[in-house]
């Protein structure tokens, strides 16, 4: 059994006696009369975590897995959390909503862990930020980025991530908007799945050229669990649209193109989020990922000096760079550690409102940058825009970070 994932230690809980005796038949804590709460020094900080590692979140759900991961081991090795080393508690929520309130429930309530990381997903993050929100509990997040959830009134959740998802193509929209009327697009096909974060990025891009004049001429919502994409790449190809935008996780963007290229249809933009930033996806897709754009709210050669050390360890230990969802889940843990070391404490209880506080008032330095955030919890930055340039995904937006040059028109696949 790895490090990480080694059942919880005995640990000192406070809790008074009669609810502790009833307690230690679920959770192995230890029980004192004192009624004080908090870990010993010699104790692990344990984080309790609930990811989709099955069903339709799996792929990017194993990817903040592997980010939690590679963030507890480096700060272990780097002497812990408050001189504590630092345990992880993952539960698997099966990318389910009902799963991941559950587990939380579990996580906070029954195995009292310290501290809580979010899920991956807007439908999982939504109800298991109420749960945290219930019990008080610090909530910062990798992948909750559409507006919903920063709607919900929540004072206790921030998102580890440069911008929410109706902002993610902020750059794409205003390049495209200022190109000449004759090389510009006239026309866009969106194909989305039902998830509130696919929708946003795709819907933030697709509002900003409607208001820019360009014609929605296909506009299709998919079933998350959709494999057969034949009938909405027939409306696509059928409309001949100078761009299409997918509004995607991963598989279903590998399948939607898939089913585009069969069909011939060539256009001179086309944009997905997520899957082109997923390691698998060149391989998924073959030899025809050449100008395919993406927003990416990380680039593993930014110079940030956090992200050098993340990649050169994370290299190491994985034999590949991080993408986009391990650096999230990164994220994630620098700006919990960043609020513990702060304050100096990491437990139920008072300590979590005071975490709360101080990452309203503070900035964090990250591996995508520093992040501040406003109080619904939506951070203040935006993100970089990526295309497969000569086989390689790359930065093409803004100019001040440009890899490589944008391709327009994209090339044939």
């Amino acid at each position: 059994m790895s490090p990480l994932h080694t059942p919880l230690h005995p640990r000192r809980r406070g809790v008074a006696a009669a609810a502790c005796v009833a307690a230690t038949a679920l959770v192995l804590t230890a029980c004192s009369d004192d009624g004080e709460t908090g870990g010993g020094a010699d104790d692990p900080i344990v984080v309790g975590i609930s990811l989709p590692l099955t069903g339709d979140f799996s792929e990017p759900g194993k990817g903040v897995q592997r980010g939690y991961e590679a963030w507890a081991e480096f700060i272990n090795e780097d002497g812990g959390l408050l001189g504590r080393q630092v345990e992880l508690k993952i539960l698997d929520d099966q990318s389910s909503a009902d799963r991941v309130v559950q587990d939380y429930e579990a996580l906070i309530a029954q195995d009292e862990v310290d501290l809580v990381f979010g899920p991956f997903s807007t439908r999982l993050v939504v109800p298991s930020a109420r749960v945290a929100e219930e019990y008080g509990m610090l909530y910062v997040e990798p992948a909750g980025a559409a507006n919903e959830v920063f709607e919900q009134g929540f004072e206790n959740l921030f998102y580890a991530a440069p911008a929410v998802a109706d902002d993610h193509y902020n750059y794409l929209a205003e390049q495209i908007l200022a190109m000449p009327d004759g090389e510009r697009p006239q026309t866009v096909a969106v194909a989305s799945m039902d998830d509130p974060f696919a929708q946003g990025t795709a819907y933030g891009l697709r509002d900003k050229l409607a208001e820019g004049g360009l014609d929605v001429v296909v506009d299709e919502v998919y079933p998350p669990n959709t494999t057969d994409f034949s009938s909405i790449a027939a409306k696509i190809d059928d409309s001949g649209a100078d761009m299409v935008i997918g509004g995607t996780q991963y598989q279903d963007a590998v399948n939607l193109i898939v089913a585009l290229q069969q069909l011939d249809y060539q256009p001179q933009l086309a944009a997905f989020s997520t899957a082109p930033t997923n390691p698998e996806f060149a391989d998924a897709i073959g030899d025809k990922t050449e100008g395919i754009l993406s927003p990416t709210g990380y680039t593993e050669t930014a110079s940030w000096p956090s992200n050098v050390d993340f990649v050169k360890r994370y290299t190491e230990l994985h034999g590949n760079p991080p993408g986009e969802d391990e650096a999230n889940a990164y994220t994630t843990g620098q700006v919990v550690a960043a609020a513990v070391e702060a304050v100096g404490c990491a437990e139920q209880g008072e300590c979590q409102q005071q975490l709360i506080d101080w990452l309203r008032e503070n900035e964090v330095d990250t591996v995508v940058g520093p992040l501040t955030w406003d109080e619904t919890g939506k951070p203040q930055g935006a993100h970089l825009i990526q295309q497969y340039v000569d086989g390689e995904i790359q930065i093409v937006l803004p100019k001040d970070a440009q890899e490589a040059e944008l391709i327009h028109p994209k090339p044939k696949w």
